[in-house]
């Protein structure tokens, strides 16, 4: 296999890579920029297909032996597209196996590398008779549990200290092992959709539904008893379900972040279990929200009304448990100066993250935020 440079192709960036003489490989590479195109271009399968009609022309990804028909047909085949034939006019649409696999795609391609945590199990920051080793270690400080003390790793340590001439352990020797609980976590992903999340030729949107798609995967395969709810908001905002994400687009809206806190407290307000958090991930400041019927909408700077009604639903979200984590995918100083002023009422956490970045840390967040 010949790989060349990554070309960006309609807002998305992929290794063009030739595979000469197996066709299952090349079925699987242009399988793989298929569903690349297909959340880039809202789940639109006619025009993903035009794409790679194109991107076949430009880097002759075929052979003699395996067209591009052999693709769709292989496609349609395996259950992943249907054609339906009805009114005299054909159209081809993605089936539910094709948005399975889209889901597993962005799981492997964010996750796969990083993912080492075993089945069922999930961190929390409250210790309880549900509690079980974590197979994870840290120095010993004063408060905790003497009952979890390892001693195989904290002897090692002590007889590995150069300044021991005869054996002694000493409390900066000791190492704790970590635990968890498997008790059940809410969470509300906040995709934002605003006009911004395309603008300047960066498309912020795909890497956004991706990690949508592989965040519900993981808890699917790894913490069934979690739930996950996402919610998109630009001028409003509204709960999408899992099968809708992929055909996800921006608008023209402005940014009514509280709007969007708002729904997600009422959906975890519904959620029986105690530990509940909000994962938000937007690239703009908030520039609108709503007084009775009508908008009010502020792109400059930072509008001191849209940033009161803001700030006082962190605090709200505080008292209420819920913890929020901002993930940033842009660098605007307003935003920056926003979500740290947001992060403080909240007492939450703010990530910085390039586009390509976002999913590990998202998923480090999610693993780590409550470990013990």
């Amino acid at each position: 296999m010949k790989s060349k440079q990554n070309k960006p192709i309609h807002g998305i960036s992929f290794n063009a890579s030739l595979v000469d003489g197996d066709i299952k490989s090349l079925f699987d590479e242009l399988f793989r920029i298929l569903k690349d195109l297909l959340l880039a271009t809202g789940g639109d399968i006619n025009e993903s297909i035009q794409w790679i009609h194109e991107l076949d022309r430009k880097f002759q990804f075929t052979t003699p032996n395996y067209g591009m028909a052999d693709f769709l047909r292989e496609l349609e085949s395996q259950g992943y597209i249907r054609t339906d034939h009805r009114n005299l006019k054909k159209t081809t649409k993605l089936s539910s196996k094709m948005e399975l696999a889209l889901r597993k795609g962005a799981f492997e391609e964010l996750f796969g590398n990083i993912l080492k945590a075993k089945p069922g199990r999930h961190n929390t920051n409250k210790q309880g008779k549900g509690d079980e080793w974590s197979g994870d270690l840290k120095p010993y400080q004063f408060g905790d549990n003497l009952e979890r003390i390892n001693a195989q790793e904290s002897i090692k340590n002590a007889l590995m200290n150069p300044y021991n001439d005869q054996f002694s352990l000493t409390e900066n020797d000791l190492f704790i092992q970590q635990s968890f609980d498997q008790s059940q976590t809410s969470t509300v992903l906040m995709i934002d959709i605003s006009h911004s999340m395309i603008l300047y030729g960066e498309d912020r949107i795909t890497p956004a539904k991706k990690v949508g798609l592989a965040l519900a995967q993981m808890l699917i395969q790894f913490y069934p008893k979690d739930t996950l709810d996402i919610l998109v908001f630009g001028d409003d905002a509204w709960k999408i379900e899992l099968k809708d994400l992929p055909y996800l687009q921006v608008g023209p809206y402005h940014t009514n972040t509280v709007a969007g806190l708002e729904l997600a407290i009422n959906l975890l307000n519904k959620r029986k279990n105690p530990n509940k958090k909000i994962m938000m991930i937007t690239d703009g400041k908030p520039t609108c929200i709503k007084k009775g019927n009508e908008y009010y909408k502020n792109s400059f700077g930072l509008d001191r009304q849209i940033l009161n009604r803001t700030l006082a639903l962190a605090t709200k979200c505080r008292k209420l448990g819920i913890d929020i984590t901002t993930f940033m995918v842009a660098t605007d100083p307003f935003l920056i100066e926003f979500v740290e002023a947001f992060s403080k009422a909240n007492q939450g956490k703010a990530f910085y993250t390039a586009l390509d970045g976002l999913g590990e840390q998202i998923l480090i967040n999610y693993r780590d935020e409550k470990k013990q």
